[in-house]
């Protein structure tokens, strides 16, 4: 399976974090919160958490604020379908490919729920055959993207399709809560909107750099599950975030890693590119540490979680992007994302 194209798309209002603190301190959730709970969000917000801004669909910060059940699903309603058809659109150009190519869609979310799913609003949106193989996934949090690119290589492998169109849209302000428990106040800090796509041919392009996937692995670990994962709560979505998240997410990363190049007949010295989610800064720390890496190697991810936070299931495509625009050295690439699960996944690129 070869990667033709990719696309990326944010919503045009971005907010500094300083923006945020300041609009969260004018909001009526902000005067039921703790002192302590104040003076974390200020930390977190105010000082060099490793993100600078976000993006997000609401055109004013104090609807930001609006959370009940109806105003968060009106919010991914209406923007997650044409967000995820913006970079679908721009996946589909950089292959240089029509709608009516496209054999199979997959799209992956956790921020909001339609029936039918997303794969029904952006199929029409772009005009996808009436015939396409359509797979909305759900419940996968931030490692969404490579289960969905898997998805896609089956669906190739098995001679359905020669043309799968693999996107994630994540509408996190449309999964915003507010209550005293830290790990809650701290994704507040974090998440930010934003959707990626990925187009996966049978066959490489003609068109720009090679880049085949050739394995991928995922290892799952329920027992961890409520490390990191969404509850409803009061017909909302909860974000539980533990403290624990940045270590075993690196330990994970590195199992998974191990396996993969022993399998391969590889060394980690001959990666030339890492593709890593960043939850958050510490997060990458922990990964950068854990994998013995320098601060050139995480670069990218860095950059993408500094300008654009953390835009959940999308995130490991956006640093793919840009490494592909930035011409990388070629080789071995190495592209890993975990989630909700606690769940983690690996693939290893060939890139000419």
């Amino acid at each position: 399976m070869y990667l033709t194209g990719l696309g990326t798309a944010l919503p045009p209002q971005r907010y500094t974090q300083w923006e945020c603190w300041e609009a969260l301190q004018r909001s009526p959730q902000f005067s039921t919160l703790k002192p302590r709970s104040h003076a974390l969000l200020r930390k977190v917000l105010c000082a060099d958490n490793g993100i600078e801004a976000r993006h997000a669909v609401v055109t004013d910060l104090a609807e930001a604020f609006v959370l009940t059940p109806d105003a968060l699903h009106a919010r991914f309603s209406e923007h997650a379908p044409s967000l995820a058809s913006l970079a679908a659109e721009r996946a589909l150009s950089a292959a240089r490919l029509a709608p009516s190519q496209i054999d199979a869609v997959v799209i992956s979310t956790c921020t909001g729920y339609l029936c039918p799913g997303l794969t029904s609003y952006v199929g029409e949106r772009l005009g996808l055959r009436p015939d396409v193989i359509a797979l909305d996934l759900v419940g996968q949090g931030c490692g969404a993207a490579l289960p969905n690119l898997r998805a896609g290589e089956a669906l190739i492998a098995s001679g359905q399709a020669n043309h799968v169109l693999c996107v994630c849209v994540e509408i996190c302000s449309a999964a915003l809560y507010l209550d005293d428990d830290p790990g809650v106040l701290i994704s507040a800090c974090l998440f930010g909107d934003g959707a990626a796509a990925a187009v996966v041919s049978s066959q490489p392009s003609p068109h720009g750099r090679r880049v085949e996937w050739t394995a991928a692995q995922s290892l799952h670990e329920p027992s961890e599950r409520d490390l990191l994962r969404f509850e409803q709560r009061a017909g909302m979505l909860r974000n539980m975030l533990s403290r624990e998240v940045p270590t075993r997410a690196a330990g994970h990363v590195q199992k998974l890693l191990a396996g993969m190049l022993d399998r391969q007949s590889l060394k980690a010295s001959e990666i030339s590119e890492w593709i890593l989610h960043a939850g958050g800064r510490e997060v990458l720390v922990a990964l950068q540490k854990q994998l013995n890496l320098t601060e050139d190697e995480i670069c990218l991810s860095a950059s993408v979680l500094r300008e654009v936070g953390n835009v959940s299931s999308p995130f490991v495509l956006f640093v793919l992007e840009r490494a592909l625009a930035r011409n990388e050295p070629g080789g071995w690439w190495w592209m890993s994302s975990f989630g909700a699960g606690f769940s983690c996944h690996g693939a290893l690129l060939k890139v000419d």
